[in-house]
């Protein structure tokens, strides 16, 4: 895939490539105004003009990098599915390959996956959703937590920790009669200081979701400690959590005999499918990126004439040396044959 190049980010030039001269205080020339209103400030103006796009967000650079780069691995995973899925193809219908081929392209595939994260800069989760410039996220739930447990019973206060017991205890007190919103509420923003969000799913059931780079963590410390309604009292209790399980699994890809080649090719369809809708969400994004991109260019320059055109009333609306000497200069150059041409375009 190309991914088109990005305008010159150097935003205003460093000389005006018109012929009016202007108003420095010092040098008498708008020229160098102009020259000024990429980043120099003339003596006793006002703020200094901004270059380009040398103040924008970082973070939308790393967005526009990020997206590029997971398009890259996104193009080379559906490449390998399509080979993958011609190979399987070939063989069922009797048109066998090369001996193993099928068992390479999977082993290839398998790899490709496995380097999801680093391939991705940490955008694209084991769902195939991308997210920039957050990190891309593992989703799980917790078991025993559910609305139904949370809505019946007693009223009970749930101490969560993750990472051992030397860390701070998050609370979530529980109630009869809350709704399905103030138990969500409740517990994402307990959860929230131990970088942990909660929403509500599509069944209705309570999802939690870290980074990924922090799953293997929470999944092997997160405990939490009841009071002997729903969780036992006294002491913290590990417990147990269920992954969402990821959009693409090569690993339990079978080729050994027909059925098994039938159901794995069923199943590299399907992956083509997801990464065929990653992809147009992440070309929707890096769009918008792009899109914010050039709009923070045009800023800049716009700004810069302004600041020239208001410097220059400013000086010229004065009595004395400065307004002359604005007026002389913005006017050297200008020619009779100039002004009849002018005037002749009405």
């Amino acid at each position: 895939m190309q991914i088109a190049q990005l305008p010159n980010s150097s935003g205003v030039s460093g000389k005006g490539s018109g012929t009016a001269r202007g108003v420095d205080g010092a040098s008498g020339s708008v020229d160098g105004a102009s020259a000024r209103a990429d980043g120099a400030s003339p003596r006793g103006s006002a703020a200094p003009l901004q270059r380009g796009l040398s103040n924008w967000d970082h973070h939308l650079q790393g967005e526009i990098s990020n997206a590029q780069q997971t398009l890259d691995y996104l193009e080379r995973s559906s490449s390998q599915l399509q080979a993958l899925k011609s190979e399987l193809a070939a063989k069922l219908a009797a048109r066998a390959g090369r001996d193993g081929q099928v068992e390479a392209r999977v082993r290839q595939f398998s790899g490709t996956w496995r380097d999801r994260t680093s391939a991705s800069g940490g955008s694209l989760d084991a769902q195939l959703g991308y997210s920039s410039p957050q990190s891309a996220q593992q989703s799980f739930t917790i078991r025993g937590l559910t609305m139904a447990s949370l809505q019946e019973g007693s009223q009970e206060v749930l101490s969560f920790s993750v990472s051992g017991a030397n860390q701070t205890l998050r609370s979530v007190n529980i109630e009869p009669g809350l709704s399905d919103e103030e138990i969500i509420a409740r517990f994402d923003r307990a959860l929230m200081p131990s970088n942990i969000r909660v929403r509500q799913g599509e069944q209705g059931q309570l999802v939690f979701s870290t980074p990924e780079s922090s799953w293997a963590n929470v999944r092997d410390s997160l405990a939490v400690r009841g009071s002997g309604i729903r969780f036992p009292t006294g002491q913290m209790n590990r417990v147990k959590t269920d992954p969402e399980p990821a959009a693409i699994v090569p690993e339990q890809w079978d080729t050994g005999d027909t059925e098994a080649l039938r159901a794995t090719l069923h199943e590299v369809v399907q992956a083509l499918a997801h990464i065929q809708q990653s992809r147009a969400s992440v070309s929707l994004a890096l769009a918008q990126a792009t899109a914010r991109v050039e709009s923070a260019q045009a800023k800049p320059v716009e700004a810069g004439m302004e600041t020239v055109a208001q410097s220059f009333t400013d000086k010229a609306s004065k009595p004395g040396y400065e307004s002359l000497l604005a007026i002389s200069s913005a006017l050297v150059g200008i020619s009779r044959e100039r002004v009849v041409a002018l005037l002749g375009m009405r």
